[in-house]
């Protein structure tokens, strides 16, 4: 058995971040990945995806975009590359092509045992990201065989959907650029729409995120929430990244000929059982995205700044047919293939450690384990701040929770 002070568990950009900051602490580690540096990005997405954030906002410890194109949007292979290269600008030692299969309390530390061998630790770091498994609705299962299931790791093209309609189930970020995608590629799409967070691409002349950015709702902690569990359940924003820098919303999707209906939560046999909630998801997300507006319009007021930006402006409220059915015929709208847009979850299956709660998430605080000693997560929604999910989040959280691991084995060391 080898040893070393701390494991990373993933060498993305969670990984690569904490594993800067422990450099730079002299703190002895490694990082496990189970392919290559950056994995995820380049096997599991689909092929058109690209960041929702501007790339000047790519940014991590000691190195940020510098390319010719801040205001664009990194593809995949594009994040892919960028980690990459932030790993070998860090020298990161990572141990690549080694998948974990246990990680086990053992002696005063923690036993990882992989496919190149075991690992005798003092604190470990599970920073393997919230995105492994498609986060499926148990009544999927009861899709007819006949029609073709897909979900946001299985797929990756247009190309790859026989003939037929095809349902979208999910309206956030990836449901959203989804049916755009299918239904520009000549299928009939019916998007199921549940909650989900409406915002502009642009506002006032500056991307939306920049906004976000500068009023500091990104920089939000987490002791600062009332309701954390909700807060870190929010759905993704609905945008989008494209050199038209183009709004996508339910107004611009049916224009576009998408059929919007409410959330699937039912399937019995054809029939699929919908949501009466549609009107209220709507009517919330569009106050919602008024009330940010609104924000944004008093910060500059308060910073005497009108003279800088465009006009305020107003958009119109999302636009719904008068009539929203509660039930779905897939048979009658001749749905041949259902895409699960219903997000991801993380996959602990390898953790065997007291840390979990009833639905399987690791209790933590900030990122640190609740039940154990020396047990640190990152990469998860609003884990210390609303913005820990995003590449520009990564770095804040890794310094805070890095120098938390340092107390700890300074005081393990007393």
């Amino acid at each position: 058995m080898k040893n070393t002070t701390t494991v990373i568990i993933g060498a993305g950009q969670s990984g690569l971040a904490f594993s800067k900051h422990l450099t730079a602490h002299s703190v002895d580690h490694i990082l496990l990945e189970r392919g290559e540096v950056a994995n995820s990005w380049v096997t599991q997405r689909w092929d058109s995806l690209r960041l929702l954030t501007p790339n000047w906002q790519t940014r991590m410890p000691g190195m940020a975009y510098s390319g010719n194109d801040p205001d664009g949007y990194m593809t995949a292979t594009d994040v892919a590359g960028f980690i990459k290269d932030y790993a070998a600008h860090t020298s990161a030692p990572v141990h690549g092509n080694t998948d974990v299969r246990l990680v086990s309390p053992f002696a005063d530390g923690y036993k990882v045992e992989t496919t190149q061998g075991d690992w005798f630790c003092n604190t470990v770091v599970v920073a393997s990201g919230a995105c492994n498994i498609a986060n499926v609705p148990g009544f999927a299962g009861a899709l007819p065989q006949a029609i073709q299931s897909l979900d946001l790791l299985t797929y990756k093209t247009p190309d790859q959907i026989g003939d037929g309609g095809v349902l979208v189930v999910g309206a956030s970020a990836s449901g959203a650029q989804l049916a755009k995608e299918i239904q520009a590629a000549g299928r009939q799409v019916t998007l199921s729409v549940g909650e989900h967070v409406r915002l502009p691409r642009v506002y006032r002349g500056r991307d939306i995120c920049w906004w976000m950015d500068a009023i500091g709702l990104m920089d939000t902690h987490y002791s600062e929430v009332d309701d954390l569990k909700r807060a870190r359940k929010v759905a993704s924003l609905q945008l989008m990244g494209s050199e038209s820098r183009a709004n996508i919303d339910l107004n611009s999707l049916a224009e576009a000929g998408v059929r919007v209906v409410g959330r699937l939560q039912a399937l019995d046999g054809q029939k699929g059982v919908l949501s009466g909630g549609l009107r209220n998801h709507c009517a919330l997300a569009d106050l919602k995205m008024k009330r940010l507006l609104q924000s944004i319009d008093q910060w500059i007021d308060a910073e005497g700044a009108a003279d800088q930006f465009e006009p305020s402006e107003a958009f119109a409220d999302t636009h719904l047919e008068d009539d929203t059915p509660l039930s779905f015929d897939l048979n009658g709208e001749s749905i041949k293939t259902v895409i699960w847009a219903t997000g991801y979850r993380p996959d602990y299956s390898w953790l065997q450690v007291p840390v979990f709660d009833r639905k399987g998430a690791i209790r933590h605080e900030g990122g640190r384990a609740s039940d154990v000693d020396g047990l640190y997560v990152m990469g998860l929604p609003f884990m210390r701040r609303r913005k820990s999910s995003y590449i520009d989040g990564v770095g804040d959280d890794a310094a805070d929770l890095a120098a938390d691991l340092v107390s700890n084995l300074r005081r393990r060391a007393a």
